[in-house]
C-alpha cells in the first residue's frame, strides 16, 4: 500500500483559510469529514485535540501533524492543508506551521495502514520534499511529490537491522522511541536522531515503538556495545534492559527538536546510570529532570484519576438513595426504603469506604511501583478507619511509596540467592507493617484532628465567607481549564465529599460549566466575531459545557489568551459564589446537568448559577472580541 492510497485528491485542500490552531483542526477534520472518512466528526475532533493536549503536533519546520487512532474513523486517510501565510500551531521551534498533514487511524487499524501513515513522516523529515509541497502548484503536484519519494523504511522492517561494525574510533549508541499514538512522532525522532549520528559520525541504532508493535528491537547485544542509551518517549518501554548503562530519558519531541544535543550527552556518556532493581535511584532521576513539584503532581493525579470512579459511582449511588427521604436508608425513619438502604450501603459503605484506600494506593504504586501497592492500600484504609480522611489518605499513600524505595534501596544489599522471596514476602510483610504503624502511632491522630477542624470550618462557614470560597473555587476552575490549577480546585472538593461536605464540588462543577458554555453563547450571538469554524466548535461547547467539560473552550483560550481566560474566569467565579450562596451540596464530582437532579438544596437556583455566570463570560466575551474582517 501506499502513502497515496490514504492520501487522496478529495483529502487535500492547498489553501486553509484558518488563522489559528484551533481552526486548522477544524478545517482538516472537516475536509476528512467531506470526503467521508469519518464516521463521528466530533469524536474524531475531541481525540485530535487530547492528542494535542499530551504535547502539541507541531514538530517545527512549518510542519504539523495532528493525528488520532480511534473507532470514530470509518477509513483511515490522510488529509494535507497548506497555509502560505503561516498559523501559530504552539510548534516546538516557536516558528509559524505552513504544512499540516492530519492524521486519521482505525481504532483497528492493520499494521499495513500504520506503516504507511509512519513512512509519510518519515518522508516530511527531508528539507527538499518540504520545499516541493510549499511550492506545490496544483493537487496532483503534490501527489506527484508525494509518490516519488514513497519508499519502504527501515522503520517498518520485521527484520532486526544489525549495525555493522565501526572502526574504533566511532562511538556506537542505541536509541527508543515512543509517543503515545505510535503513528508519526515515534519514527520522525527515530529518522531525526539517525540523520544527525550521521552527520555526527556517530554510529546508532534505534528501536521504534509504534502503533505497528516494536520494530528494529535492540538485541542484548546491542546494549552491551553501546555507551549509552537515549530514551526519547512519551509512553512506558521495557526499561529493565538497560540495567547499568547511562540512560537519557527525554520526551519524543526532544528526539525530534534536539537530537544533536541528545546524542553528543549520550557520546559523552553525560547522563545516570539506570539501575533496573533499585527504583529509588530512577525515581531520583526522574525527580530532578521533571521538577519536585512536577513529580509530586503526577503521583497524586494518578492516585485521583483511579479514586474517580469510586467517588462518581458511590455518589450518585447515594444520592439516588435520597430521591427516597433523606434519612430513608435508616431503619429507625418512618421513610426507610430497603431498596434506598441497598443504594447507601454500595455507595457510601462500598465505594466511599475505599476510594481513600485506592486513592493511596495508587498515589504508592505511582511511586514505588507494584511493591508499594499493597502498604498504600492498607495505609489508606487505616486512615479510613482513624477518620483521618482524605489528607490521611493523601499521606499514606506518600508514606508508603516512599517507604517502598527506601527499602528497596535497603534489601538490595542482600544476597542474590533471596531475591526471589522479596517481592512475595519482605516487601509486602515490611511495607505493610511499617506503613501500618506510622499511620496507628503517627499520623492518624494529628490529621484526623486537622481534617475534623476543616470540615467544621466548612460546615460552619457564613454566608460571606462561603461565597469567597466559591469564588476562589471559580477563578482557579477556570484559570487554566483542565490545568494544574483547575485539578487542584477539583481535587480539593472530591477530598471533602470523603469527609462528607458537599457544597465545595457544587460551586466546582458549576464553574467548570462555564467556560465551554460561555464560548458556545458568544459564538451563537456574536457571528460576526468569529469564523465559521469557530462557530461549529461553539456549537459542540453547548454539550460539552452541559457535560462538565471544561476542556472544551481550550482551543478559543489558546487562540485569543489575553481576552477568553480573563472573561470566562469572571463567569467561573460568579457561578461558584451563587452555589455557595444557595446553599448547593452535590455528591456526585461529575455528570454535569445529567446530576442536577440530584443536588442537595434547590436544582433551579443551582441551575440559575449556571446560567448566570455563562450568560454573563458570554456576553462580554462576545463584546471583547473584535469583528473578523
Amino acid at each position: 500500500m501506499r502513502i497515496t492510497d490514504l492520501l487522496t485528491k478529495d483529502t487535500i485542500n492547498l489553501s486553509l483559510e484558518s488563522t489559528s490552531k484551533a481552526n486548522v483542526i477544524h478545517e482538516l477534520v472537516e475536509v476528512l469529514d467531506r470526503a467521508g472518512k469519518l464516521t463521528n466528526s466530533d469524536e474524531f475532533k475531541k481525540a485530535i485535540l487530547a492528542r494535542e493536549a499530551q504535547s502539541t503536533t507541531g514538530i517545527g519546520e512549518g510542519i504539523a501533524i495532528p493525528h488520532a487512532k480511534t473507532n470514530a474513523v470509518k477509513e483511515s486517510a490522510i488529509a494535507f492543508g497548506r497555509s502560505n501565510a503561516g498559523i501559530n500551531y504552539e510548534s516546538l521551534d516557536g516558528q509559524p506551521a505552513h504544512l499540516f498533514f492530519m492524521i486519521a487511524a482505525k481504532e483497528d487499524a492493520n499494521n499495513t495502514h500504520l506503516q504507511v501513515l509512519s513512512r509519510l513522516s518519515t518522508i516530511l523529515m527531508n528539507k527538499e520534499i518540504r520545499n516541493q509541497l510549499l511550492t506545490a502548484d496544483s493537487v496532483d503536484e503534490v501527489l506527484e511529490i508525494i509518490n516519488q519519494n514513497d519508499v519502504d523504511n527501515v522503520n517498518e522492517s520485521d527484520e532486526e537491522s544489525v549495525p555493522q561494525q565501526s572502526a574504533e574510533d566511532k562511538k556506537f549508541i542505541v536509541a527508543v522511541t515512543a509517543c503515545p499514538t505510535g503513528i508519526a512522532h515515534t519514527y520522525m525522532a527515530a529518522d531525526s536522531l539517525k540523520a544527525k549520528a550521521e552527520e555526527l559520525g556517530v554510529e546508532i541504532k534505534v528501536e521504534t515503538n509504534g502503533a505497528s508493535g516494536v520494530k528494529n528491537r535492540l538485541t542484548p547485544e546491542d546494549i552491551e556495545r553501546a555507551e549509552a542509551v537515549i530514551v526519547a518517549a512519551d509512553k512506558q518501554v521495557e526499561m529493565n534492559r538497560f540495567n547499568g548503562k547511562h540512560v537519557i530519558e527525554t520526551a519524543v519531541a526532544d528526539g525530534i527538536r534536539i537530537p544533536e544535543k541528545l546524542i553528543e550527552k549520550a557520546v559523552k556518556q553525560d547522563a545516570p546510570i539506570y539501575h533496573a532493581d533499585k527504583n529509588e535511584t530512577k525515581e531520583s532521576e526522574k525527580t530532578e529532570q521533571r521538577g519536585i513539584g512536577a513529580t509530586i503532581y503526577k503521583h497524586l493525579m494518578n492516585g485521583v484519576s483511579n479514586m474517580l470512579p469510586f467517588v462518581v459511582g458511590g455518589g450518585i449511588l447515594i444520592a439516588l438513595g435520597f430521591l427516597f427521604g433523606v434519612n430513608s436508608a435508616d431503619p429507625n425513619d418512618p421513610s426507610y426504603n430497603e431498596f434506598a438502604a441497598a443504594l447507601n450501603t454500595i455507595g457510601d459503605q462500598a465505594a466511599f469506604g475505599l476510594m481513600i484506600a485506592v486513592l493511596a494506593g495508587f498515589i504508592a504504586s505511582s511511586i514505588a511501583d507494584r511493591p508499594g501497592f499493597a502498604p498504600g492500600m492498607v495505609g489508606g484504609m487505616l486512615a479510613t478507619i482513624g477518620e483521618a480522611g482524605f489528607l490521611g489518605g493523601l499521606v499514606a499513600g506518600f508514606l508508603a511509596g516512599y517507604l517502598m524505595i527506601g527499602l528497596k534501596k535497603i534489601l538490595s544489599k542482600l544476597p542474590a540467592s533471596i531475591e526471589g522471596i522479596k517481592t512475595i514476602l519482605l516487601y509486602p510483610l515490611l511495607g505493610i507493617g511499617l506503613t501500618g504503624l506510622i499511620m496507628v502511632f503517627v499520623v492518624n491522630t494529628p490529621v484526623g484532628l486537622l481534617n475534623k477542624a476543616i470540615t467544621e470550618w466548612l460546615t460552619g462557614l457564613g454566608t460571606g465567607n462561603a461565597v469567597l470560597l466559591g469564588i476562589v473555587l471559580g477563578l482557579m476552575m477556570a484559570v487554566d481549564m483542565g490545568g494544574p490549577v483547575n485539578k487542584a480546585a477539583y481535587v480539593f472538593g472530591t477530598g471533602l465529599i470523603a469527609s462528607g461536605v458537599y457544597a465545595p464540588m457544587a460551586a466546582i462543577m458549576a464553574a467548570g460549566m462555564v467556560p465551554p458554555l460561555a464560548v458556545a453563547i458568544a459564538t451563537t450571538f456574536y457571528k460576526n466575531k468569529f469564523s465559521p469554524q469557530e462557530r461549529d466548535a461553539g456549537k459542540v461547547n453547548y454539550i460539552m459545557g452541559l457535560s462538565f467539560i471544561t476542556e472544551g473552550a481550550i482551543p478559543f483560550a489558546a487562540a485569543d489568551p489575553l481576552r477568553v481566560i480573563p472573561t470566562l474566569m469572571l463567569g467561573s467565579a460568579i457561578a461558584g459564589g451563587l452555589s455557595m450562596f444557595f446553599d448547593i451540596g452535590l455528591h456526585a464530582p461529575h455528570g454535569g446537568i445529567f446530576v442536577f437532579p440530584l443536588v442537595d438544596g434547590n436544582v433551579l437556583f443551582y441551575l440559575l448559577s449556571v446560567i448566570t455566570g455563562a450568560v454573563v463570560s458570554g456576553l462580554l466575551l462576545g463584546f471583547m472580541k473584535k469583528p473578523i474582517q
